[in-house]
């Protein structure tokens, strides 16, 4: 554990920050199972219920980029009890609701506050692990990685003995939960007070992160990496079920081996990223990313059996996880009084590149594996690019 995590019981903190990180992916996947049943209910179609997907992504990224900023003047973890409180007011109401655009204004809020809470989380790793940011981030990853690996099991257990509104009341009280532990154990960290206030303060922190040219590699790295797994997340159904008519039950455990390869990743990093740093760390995992994403794509071509696209996702998610953490690491380093306002920044470009999947899959006709293989081989090799340029500048820069 390095020195300065030593003052922390990062036995219950890290656990405390992947809890809190994952009220999004089990508000995203929860309801999943439960979307037929809420729109009978709400006497709308599916579609329209569909949306409230969407729509909360929408939120979410708004809410990163608000309270950003906030999270660096205010503080962490005053930030993060106004924000499960109101993530878990959002959830009561929402489990009470009978009619659809409420349940659509509702599930903003929701992601909004939302957001509130897990933007305070990297900042407070950074704090704990310093150099070793890429660590505490993948052990995060890693437990967090539990939500949506279990969140729609949990979604159609509920609907087996109660109706689709528990879902949401669980949500409700397991932020409460959080929020307790939150007041037990969640740290604060130092804040660097900013003399603007209002606009001109929003304004200010984000032309920091933004202009900052060391740093516009990696924030396009994180954007790409996410655009990557957000094209398998929103590809897999249509891969797995419909193009190779695997049951249910079987697409189940293969969705599970992929989000374990994933997790599989972030613990790989754990134990190599502290001897040999975070960026040959993020080099590592781009090589491994091209072999496997040029696999799969390959296999995608050659029409060949479920096995081998199976086979070929499982180490370039993996791979996705190690750049990602990395990536991320290396932008929190670079600013210290910044860290919410980069995650912000991070935040908003991951979903909003994850939003450009859905139409980008619709204009290429997806009939077959070949698209999404190529969008994430292209996530890849879009990477490596950035990646190769800021290469290049800072051997430049060393030579001048």
């Amino acid at each position: 554990m390095p020195a300065s995590a030593s003052s922390f019981n990062t036995r219950i903190l890290l656990p405390l920050l992947a809890s809190i990180v994952a009220i999004t992916p089990l508000a995203i996947d929860m309801y999943l199972p439960a979307m037929l049943v809420i729109a009978d209910d709400l006497q709308t179609s599916m579609p329209n219920v569909q949306i409230s997907l969407s729509i909360y992504l929408a939120g979410y990224a708004l809410g990163m980029l608000f309270f950003g900023p906030i999270a660096d003047q205010i503080g962490r973890r005053k930030l993060a009890k106004i924000g499960l409180t109101l993530f878990g007011i959002t959830s009561l109401a929402l489990a009470f609701t009978t009619d659809i655009y409420a349940f659509w204004v509702l599930r903003t809020v929701q992601a909004f506050t939302g957001a509130a809470a897990t933007v305070v989380v990297p900042g407070i790793i950074r704090h704990i692990y310093q150099k070793n940011t890429a660590k505490g981030m993948s052990y995060v990853s890693m437990i967090m990685m539990v939500a949506p690996l279990l969140a729609p099991s949990i979604g159609s257990l509920i609907l087996g003995f109660s109706v689709w509104s528990t879902i949401f009341l669980i949500l409700a009280a397991y932020s409460f939960i959080i929020l307790a532990f939150v007041h037990v154990y969640l740290i604060d960290i130092p804040i660097f007070k900013n003399d603007l206030k209002g606009l001109p303060l929003f304004f200010n922190s984000y032309k920091i992160i933004l202009s900052n040219k060391d740093a516009r590699a990696d924030i396009l790295s994180s954007m790409f990496v996410s655009f990557g797994f957000f094209c398998f997340l929103t590809s897999v159904p249509f891969v797995y079920l419909d193009l190779f008519k695997v049951s249910e039950q079987l697409f189940g455990i293969l969705f599970a081996f992929n989000v374990i390869a994933l997790m599989f990743g972030n613990f790989l990093n754990t134990r190599i990223v502290p001897r040999i740093g975070s960026r040959k760390m993020l080099y590592y995992g781009l090589i491994f990313g091209l072999l496997s994403g040029a696999a799969l794509l390959t296999f995608s071509i050659m029409q060949l059996s479920l096995y081998f696209i199976v086979g070929a996702i499982a180490p370039l998610m993996m791979s996705l996880g190690i750049i990602a953490s990395n990536a991320d690491s290396l932008i929190l380093m670079k600013f210290e009084a910044n860290t919410g306002t980069a995650t912000a920044v991070i935040g908003t470009l991951r979903f909003g590149s994850g939003a450009l999947v859905g139409p980008l899959l619709a204009i290429l006709h997806a009939k077959s594996a070949v698209p999404f293989s190529s969008l994430m081989f292209g996530a890849v090799i879009l990477t490596v690019l950035v990646q190769l340029v800021h290469y290049l500048n800072s051997k430049k820069n060393a030579s001048n």
